[in-house]
């Protein structure tokens, strides 16, 4: 009798999502803010080329294919009323930003990376400024 054993082996796969806050720091309240979450996929490789030495065609991907139609709009407060900065409002993007996170992790993702940055006003004229913030998430499939 000749037995053959055959191993197999399943590799995870990781899929990672991309949530990102965008939170208003302009004076008196006038801006937007929310948490964006893409619900459709894209590939990056429909929108790149590769330039060479030799080869230096510009990419003309189309910016409406870039574009995502299908995504989630959560609305947050922004950081600044008629009467400065609002503590109220940076508590309630807490507890927003918080059930998103747990939501997700619910959900199977795990929280891998968060980075921040800012653009605030520069000066007298400018008037405008955000605290943008990426969650970078990961499901192991």
């Amino acid at each position: 009798m000749l037995v053959f054993l055959i191993a197999s082996q399943t590799y995870a796969q990781t899929e990672y999502k991309v949530i990102t806050s965008v939170e208003s720091i302009v004076p008196s309240g006038l801006g937007r803010s929310r948490i964006i979450s893409a619900v459709e996929d894209k590939n990056y490789e429909d929108f790149t080329t590769e330039q060479t030495e030799d080869d230096i065609t510009r990419n003309k991907s189309d910016r409406g294919d870039i574009r995502v139609k299908d995504f989630e709009e959560t609305k947050l407060l922004n950081f600044y009323n008629i009467g400065g900065i609002r503590f109220q409002n940076i508590a309630a993007n807490d507890a927003v930003v918080s059930s998103k996170i747990n939501a997700m992790i619910k959900e199977g993702w795990e929280l891998a990376f968060v980075t921040s940055a800012v653009e605030s006003d520069s000066g007298k004229d400018d008037g405008q400024g955000i605290f943008i913030t990426r969650y970078i998430f990961k499901f192991n499939n």
